[in-house]
């Protein structure tokens, strides 16, 4: 028996490294190709590429699936030619990932061109990506959401803020460099709380007035410079809702394209329930209130269009399954019921 527990835990500690060695090397191609401009262009030629107008994604519905297409590069360069782009237009292409494999992936905004003609041609549409990331299979939402931001970042510092001087983007689109003062510039992204406040049998949820009807979701706010994450989800609970947390812990993190390019970090936070009165901050909110568990499981259950009762009025309903508010309202569920 001892022999065989050995073989066994021999085989699963190869199969471990031969995973790990594949992340490396894929980690390792990726930064290759983000610091070598001869290799990441070479690298047009074996990749795919993500379309965008101004933007927006471009999506083509099957049946019933929205699916996104990934254009070879044989692919973009007859679209090219029968737009009358030259190729010199991939050179605003970002790099966004690439496969296990090592087949690079690359995003590319043609908001230079009719969209309603590529639309045609391609069969599909270009649909706003606060749509798509909620239609689209789960393991494109983050290529989608990071391309963007990419392409935002890139189409909002074409200009050195030190010189007024125009930057220049590499290949893959890593960085921005001003010739004229050496200066790089890096993407960068914002952090962001988002906390599902409880008091122990209750869990508070909220709306802004921006918010889809009768949408409720978790207290969130951007960081502020100095502050930590747990003084941030203190500060941003007292703020907005007027309450003091007691302790707070950490649940998960997830890019958010929106507003811009956001590092929404997700944390749980308990108020004392003999002190959980909400005094709202209506500049931010138009509504918070303390939702019980079997409110929040039907909750969990319904879709916005299913929200409407007969009489008019709207059933609260939260965050679909792609956002981390989602998993925070689940958690909470798991927490209570176990």
């Amino acid at each position: 028996m001892a022999l065989v527990y050995r073989a066994v835990c021999r085989r699963a500690s190869s199969l471990a490294c031969r995973l790990h060695s594949t992340y490396v090397k894929k980690m390792r191609y990726l930064n290759e190709l983000k610091e070598d401009d001869t290799l990441c262009r070479q690298a047009w030629t074996s990749g795919t590429f993500y379309l965008f107008h101004n933007f927006s994604p471009f999506l083509q519905k099957v049946g019933r699936k929205y699916l996104v297409p990934q254009l070879s590069a044989a692919e973009m360069k007859r679209i090219l030619e029968k737009f009358r782009e030259t190729e010199q237009r991939l050179d605003k292409s970002v790099l966004i990932g690439c496969s296990d494999k090592h087949v690079p992936h690359f995003a590319l905004d043609l908001g230079v061109l009719e969209k309603s003609a590529i639309e045609s041609e391609l069969k599909g549409l270009f649909t706003d990506l606060r749509k798509a990331l909620f239609v689209v299979d789960g393991k494109d939402s983050p290529l989608l959401a990071s391309a963007q931001s990419l392409l935002r970042w890139h189409e909002s510092h074409q200009y050195c803020s030190k010189t007024g001087q125009p930057t220049e983007k590499n290949i893959s689109g890593s960085k921005r460099v001003c010739p004229a003062s050496g200066v790089t510039y890096y993407p960068q992204v914002s952090p962001v709380v988002i906390t599902l406040v409880s008091d122990g049998s209750r869990c508070l949820l909220a709306r802004q007035p921006s918010f889809p009807q009768g949408m409720y979701t978790a207290l969130s706010g951007f960081c502020d410079m100095g502050e930590n994450v747990e003084e941030t989800v203190r500060r941003e609970v007292a703020e907005e809702v007027g309450l003091e947390v007691e302790s707070l812990w950490y649940s998960a993190s997830q890019h958010w394209p929106f507003p811009s390019s956001c590092l929404m970090i997700a944390c749980h936070a308990l108020v004392s329930a003999q002190q959980a009165e909400i005094s709202m901050d209506s500049l931010e909110l138009e509504e918070a209130r303390w939702f019980d568990l079997e409110e929040i499981v039907e909750g969990l259950k319904r879709e916005p269009k299913s929200s409407k009762q007969h009489d008019g009025s709207l059933l609260p309903w939260f965050p679909p399954k792609q956002a981390i508010a989602h998993q925070l309202i689940c958690e909470w569920v798991k927490q209570q019921t176990s």
